[in-house]
Order: structure tokens, then sequence, then C-alpha cells
């Protein structure tokens, strides 16, 4: 077992992907807190507590499990489930944030309220988690913490709210990695692709399909999104994050679906426009030296406007 004795919280473990990480890390010999406070798709709430059927598998299995029902968003109660981990354990090691939900609507559509909550869950919520574990892990010496991020950090239709935390949890990743590395702390964060209740519903395919008509996707993208991708394939790179042996594996961003992992060089330049002088571009050389360099060749994120008609 490549995780013995080494204690974890997966937040979001009630269902899908942190699920699937929660048995893993339990097979691998993590004691691992679920938490989950069994809310809807939207955050709504719906009387379920997903986490206690999760506890009552891992333990028929010969793991160890406990459960937690607060909310990633409650900076207060974020600390008491590490506190606890803590006191009750003597550490806490791993820190696995998958905890989510989603509120979508166009952006002129979208109300304070979806955006705030959305925010709140994902990117306050990953901060929360972060703050409060990094306390004791620098104390200890180590620490492993994996974020979940999300294609959509590249922009995404219908989910400003979703895209904008997930940018910045990529941020907020990179970040922790540059201020804790020295103290044996890794920080790295995932861009998964897996049928869920957050990501399959009829609404969610049939936009696949408009992106696909309106060339926002390719064929090729279409086609992969469209084959069934289960939340287990993602579980094993968690699992892989948290291990001793990933120790130098510090600040990246991959993708994992299905049979595929791939990384991301985040934030490379690309091309540059020098000038000599004092440097100082006016409007009327930017009008005819952006078009020539910079973005000679360079496609849009979405597609040139024209006019109707």
């Amino acid at each position: 077992m490549h995780l013995d004795g080494k204690t974890a919280i997966v937040t979001g473990a009630g269902r899908g992907i942190g699920m699937e990480v929660a048995y893993l890390l339990a097979k691998e010999g993590a004691i691992v807190t679920v938490n989950d406070p069994g809310v809807g798709r939207g955050g709504e709430e719906i009387g379920e507590t997903p986490a206690a059927e999760v506890i009552s598998q891992i333990m028929s299995e010969g793991g160890k499990a406990e459960a937690n029902l607060d909310s990633v968003a409650d900076y207060a109660a974020t600390g008491r489930m590490i506190q606890k981990v803590v006191d009750d354990h003597g550490k806490i090691d791993i820190i696995v944030n998958s905890a989510g939900l989603l509120r979508e609507r166009m952006i002129w559509n979208m109300t304070e309220e979806d955006f705030d909550m959305v925010i709140s869950v994902h990117l306050k919520g990953h901060w929360n988690m972060c703050h409060h574990a990094i306390k004791h892990m620098r104390g200890a010496g180590a620490g492993r913490i994996v974020n979940f991020s999300s294609d959509a950090f590249k922009g995404s239709v219908g989910q400003c709210n979703y895209a904008a935390a997930k940018a910045g949890i990529i941020g907020l990743t990179r970040s922790i990695a540059k201020e804790t590395s020295r103290y044996g702390i890794t920080a790295n964060a995932l861009c998964p692709a897996a049928d869920t209740r957050m990501t399959i519903n009829d609404a969610v395919i049939a936009n696949r399909k408009r992106k696909l008509e309106d060339g926002l996707i390719t064929q090729e993208e279409f086609n992969r999104a469209s084959r069934s991708r289960g939340p287990e394939y993602v579980a094993p790179m968690v699992a892989y994050l948290c291990t001793d042996a990933a120790q130098d594996v510090n600040g990246h961003v991959f993708h994992v679906e299905r049979n595929r992992i791939h990384n991301y060089y985040y934030g490379e330049e690309m091309k540059a426009l020098h000038k000599g002088g004092d440097g100082l571009f006016t409007v009327d050389e930017l009008l005819q030296d952006i078009p020539a360099s910079i973005m000679n060749g360079v496609p849009n994120v979405a597609a040139p406007y024209e006019k109707a008609g």
C-alpha cells in the first residue's frame, strides 16, 4: 500500500470523482475523512447523506474512514474539520479538494448569488482547506495537496462563474507550490474529464452538440467527450500525486480522463513585440504592428463576429 498510515481529507467525496478518490486512497492505506454535505448539483438541500454510504463501503473492505458533512465554503468549519483529524491522528498528510457545484447561465442572465455561490464553494473552498491544512503541514515538514480545476479555465460558455473559479484554482495551486515547497509540501491541480452528475445531463449533451455545430469544438473533441468516461479513471492520478514518490512533482496542471493524461505548460510566452528607444508604443504603431506580429496566425478564442444580413 502506497499511502499506509497517511491521513487524508477528500472534499466532495460522497459521489463522483471524489468518491472514487476516497475509495482508492483508503485501499492504499490512508485514513480518509469523507467530506460531503449532501447537497444537489446546484448546492440545493436534498436531504441526502452520501458520505455515510461511502464510509460504510470503505469500512466493509477493511479501510479506515470517517464522515464530515460541513460545507467547504465555511471558513470556521473547514478549520474544525482539519483540526479534528490532527487531534485524532496527530497529523494531516493529504488534502484533495474535489467539492463543487454548478450554476450555469449566460453572463447576462447570471445572478449575483449564482456567481458568489460557485466562487465560494470552488475557489474559496479550496483556499479554506489549504489555508488551515498548511498550518499543520509546515510543522510536519510534509504534505500533499491536490486541487481540482477544470479545462473550463480556458473559458466556458454559460459557465463564466465556474471558469473564473477554476482558473483561480490554478493560480492558487501554483502560488501554494511556490510558497510551501521549502516545507516539503506539494500542490498540484487536476483538470478531470469524467461522467458524473456534475458533467452529464440532457442540457450538457445538447450544449456539446451546439458547440460542435458552432465550431467551438472539433469533431475529435466532441467524440472524445461523448465516450463513456468513468470517474474511477481519475483516482489513480490523484493517489500518485499523494505518494512520497511524487515529491518532485509540484505546481503542475494535469488533464486526466479515461486512458489519457496530459499536462499543461501554463503561462508560457507565445510571441513578443519589442521596441527600441524609450519603448513607449503609440496607438498608431500598435494598429500596424500587432496584426503583423504577435497576432499573426493566432486564432481567436471565439469565431470572428459577422453581422447578419
